[in-house]
């Protein structure tokens, strides 16, 4: 049986399906104009959607009346929004786009492309975020912050230290010692023949030197055997990683001989950065 109606007013509740809905707030404190509808419901053309796709689909006005529009959006909220994932799918927002925008923000401010291009208008210096990457890969390793002392209108900036290698570093002071314990995870993470030590006496010249050392200790002497006072730096490369290749054929960074390296894949916890054929030249022995 069906039935047919020009116009419906309801001025209390609009209930489709069965059961309690808190939301609406039934019974004596009910909600009026609320509506519960358990779904699957359908908007717009009923021939948009072949299936059951979602509690919700949405699609295109399909209303013929002379009077009525063609409006340009499926959906168009005016008011903050939420989307709160549940984990059933891979993603709470999955994005199909036919567009040249799969998202446009503020019309243009920020956008993301069909084909994953970016573009930032604040802190990208009005550039898509691939070539910010690409002139920032090129160039010194910079942050810039607001002066932590000179204060308002004034600015400070720093770069990191760039070398052929892999490199970590430990620094400290030793004070009436005679060895630099290093830390325990040296072990597994640096080539102990790539280690080299800076020293830097304290007080007086004390003649120290470095007897021999390990990944785990640096063993010092000084003259006379006298009290040792002095800071050291004391450099390696990582052994975890393969060795930088530093120079190689190509036009940009996506051409570096290793496929597993980081530039050319998306971040894989479980990429092989040991692969032997892709293996570049040990760049600091010092044994």
């Amino acid at each position: 049986m069906s039935l047919n109606l020009d116009d419906v007013v309801i001025g209390g509740q609009l209930k489709v399906g069965v059961g309690v809905c808190p939301p609406i707030n039934e019974g004596d404190k009910r909600i009026n104009g609320s509506m519960l509808c358990e779904g699957p419901v359908v908007l717009g053309g009923s021939t948009e959607f072949s299936q059951n796709l979602a509690t919700l689909m949405v699609g295109r006005t399909k209303n013929d009346d002379p009077d009525c529009k063609p409006a340009t959006h499926s959906l168009y909220v005016k008011g903050d929004s939420v989307l709160e994932g549940d984990g059933t799918n891979s993603a709470a927002l999955y994005i199909d786009s036919k567009n040249t925008f799969a998202i446009d923000i503020n019309k243009g401010t920020a956008w993301i492309d069909s084909s994953g291009e970016a573009f930032f208008k604040i802190g990208s210096s009005s550039m898509t975020l691939s070539s910010r990457f690409s002139i920032a890969d090129a160039l010194g390793k910079a942050f810039d912050m607001p002066h932590p002392t000179k204060g308002k209108g004034h600015r400070l900036s720093h770069a990191c230290i760039e070398g052929p290698e892999i490199g970590v570093y430990y620094r400290g002071r030793v004070r009436n010692e005679k060895v630099i314990v290093l830390p325990p995870y040296w072990k597994g993470l640096v080539h102990e023949d790539s280690i080299s030590v800076q020293l830097q006496p304290i007080g007086a010249h004390q003649d120290v030197i470095i007897k021999r050392w390990d990944d785990e200790k640096i063993y010092l002497q000084s003259k006379g055997g006298m009290p040792i006072d002095c800071f050291y730096h004391v450099y390696a490369e990582r052994k975890d990683v393969n060795p930088l290749h530093v120079e190689y054929e190509g036009d940009t960074c996506f051409d570096y001989p290793d496929p597993n390296h980081l530039n050319k894949n998306p971040y894989d916890p479980e990429r092989d950065l040991l692969d032997p054929q892709y293996r570049g030249p040990r760049n600091t022995i010092t044994k």
